[in-house]
């Protein structure tokens, strides 16, 4: 309130100001990088390992492949084609960044196969061109994901199918894949669509470790009455800070103290045996982590 001439007039408090977020220039190029190094490989794994053995993806990109073989169209007009109506959805459903970032991942990959037709497969072995070709199809679409977009129209109809159904994203690719892949066997023969499983179960995982990293993030929690002497030796031994919660036992009603602690994959295997050198009866619960951000994760000197 402030006084004026015995009139009393009332101070609105100002809104705070939201700091704008706004990509540098440095940051979009490298996005934008991510992206043609991620779709690159993607082709590159189509043209030269997939395609050529009769081996499919999963999703719009398996049946660009079967529709390339059965019409003799290149299979690049199919990918572009076939993804533009999902990222229509896409755009009005989940977002304008992820469908122009999965727009130009496909106009890219679309391109990148058209490239590279002519060129002669580095093998045609079945089985190599699978597991090869499974490693690189991972690497790129792990990285156009990393980089916000995707290469494959099959998330957007998972993701808003899931919306309207008791299933969940996962479980709808799932089943849109296992659909794809089982029509590979009267496209290919069902030895190239079990060839195809392999590619896929590979590009799978492959694109774990592209977005999480071979260095995946773990949270844990311990119980012990020795917490203190604990976390003490995690944060001298592992180099990694911990925190300090108030829980209650349901069964006692007695007061616990938890102890809660991020670390890495390669970790995990000395925070165990820290813990066992001060309480052997400690209960550690351990649980994966796809991101970790701010707070103290950085690494601290160990001694």
């Amino acid at each position: 309130m402030v006084a004026n001439s015995n009139v009393f007039v009332e101070e609105r408090p100002q809104e705070p100001k939201i700091p704008q977020r706004t990509q540098s220039k440095v940051k979009t190029l490298v996005r934008i990088f991510t992206m043609i190094i991620g779709a690159t490989l993607v082709a590159v794994a189509l043209e030269i390992f997939l395609v050529p053995n009769n081996i499919i993806d999963g999703g719009i990109t398996g049946i660009s492949i079967m529709f390339s073989h059965l019409f003799g169209i290149p299979i690049g007009v199919f990918l572009l084609l076939l993804n533009l109506p999902f990222l229509f959805l896409g755009y009005k459903q989940i977002g304008k960044t992820f469908a122009l970032s999965t727009l130009f991942s496909v106009i890219v990959m679309s391109v990148g196969t058209t490239l590279l037709h002519p060129v002669k497969p580095l093998t045609i072995d079945p089985l190599l061109g699978a597991v090869f070709g499974g490693v690189i199809l991972g690497v790129g679409v792990g990285l156009a994901i990393r980089a916000g977009g995707s290469t494959d129209g099959t998330e957007i109809v998972a993701i808003l199918f899931s919306k309207k159904s008791p299933f969940s994203v996962g479980e709808v690719v799932m089943f849109i894949n296992v659909f794809i892949l089982g029509s590979a066997g009267f496209v290919f023969g069902w030895d190239h669509a079990m060839y195809s499983l392999i590619a896929y179960y590979i590009a799978f995982k492959l694109i774990d470790i592209t977005n999480e990293g071979v260095d995946q993030s773990k949270s844990v929690w311990i119980i012990s009455d020795k917490y203190r002497d604990i976390g003490d030796a995690l944060t001298h031994r592992l180099g990694r800070g911990v925190t300090y919660l108030d829980g209650e036992g349901s069964y006692s009603g007695e007061n616990k103290k938890v102890i809660f602690v991020v670390i890495t994959r390669l970790e995990e295997a000395k925070l165990k045996a820290i813990v066992e050198d001060w309480d052997s009866q400690a209960f550690i619960a351990i649980g994966n982590i796809h991101d970790v951000k701010g707070g103290r994760f950085k690494k601290k000197a160990i001694h």
